[in-house]
């Protein structure tokens, strides 16, 4: 799923475990953007890079969709 644009503060779901996201940093590397995300239920864990997809006018993250406001726990 696409959104806008990505912004931090966003949360994002994994496809497919359904783990959610949060974007707590954005920055351009070469010719791209990377997002990196920290998973919402621990702190601790290792932050995921993931490269941004622009499609159109909108922005994506491939293999995550936007979550919905009330399924973050």
């Amino acid at each position: 799923m696409a959104a806008q644009r990505i912004q931090i503060g966003q949360v994002w779901k994994k496809v497919d475990t359904g783990e959610t996201f949060l974007v707590t940093k954005l920055y351009n590397e070469a010719l791209s953007t990377i997002a990196v995300l920290r998973p919402t239920g621990a702190a601790t864990e290792s932050m995921l890079r993931v490269r941004v997809e622009r499609q159109g006018s909108s922005q994506g993250l491939p293999g995550f969709a936007m979550a919905q406001g009330n399924e973050v726990a």
